[in-house]
């Protein structure tokens, strides 16, 4: 495995971790900034927790599990997919600079949320690479390519043998 992934992907995963685990330690201090987007998602799904506190804890447990998990480098797409998952209505929630009124205030949301959507990039890329391994899709297509030139070959055969079995079977006939 390269350095660079051997290092990024703790560094990447170290802020989910911490997040994370202030979410599911302390739920209640996040559950209100996380109602605007709670409560339209609860809307829509019904499966979705009652309480947006649950709702927070959850999430910040996924970030805990996916940032281990990537940060150890085990199953590092999926864990990279799962918090990239996590990331949009945290950030929607937590860093809405549009609405602020305070131009700091406004300025310091928009910050943040910029920070989370260029870690949002880089979860997108975790989950894209193979760690030099080629894809199950490039290994496919790279197989059925492999078939079609062996069919090939194996239609040339029969058609190149077709003529000298009729010279066999006429040699034979006639007792050569």
């Amino acid at each position: 495995m390269s350095l660079l992934r051997v290092a990024g992907r703790p560094m990447l995963a170290s802020m989910f971790v911490a997040g994370g685990m202030n979410s599911v330690r302390n739920p209640e201090a996040v559950a209100p900034a996380a109602e605007p987007v709670v409560r339209p998602l609860a809307e829509r799904v019904g499966l979705s927790p009652d309480r947006t506190e649950q709702l927070v804890r959850l999430s910040g447990a996924v970030q805990v599990a996916g940032g281990v998990l990537l940060g150890l480098g085990r199953f590092p797409r999926l864990s990279a997919l799962a918090l990239a998952a996590t990331l949009v209505p945290t950030t929607l929630a937590g860093h809405r600079f549009w609405e602020a009124d305070d131009p700091g205030e406004r300025a310091q949301q928009r910050i943040q949320f910029l920070k989370n959507l260029s870690m949002l990039g880089g979860l997108l890329i975790a989950a894209d690479d193979t760690g030099a391994a080629p894809s199950l899709l490039w290994r496919g297509r790279h197989a059925a390519k492999g078939v079609r030139r062996d069919a090939r070959l194996v239609r040339r055969s029969v058609t190149a043998a077709r003529p000298a079995a009729a010279v066999g079977g006429l040699k034979a006939k006639i007792g050569c």
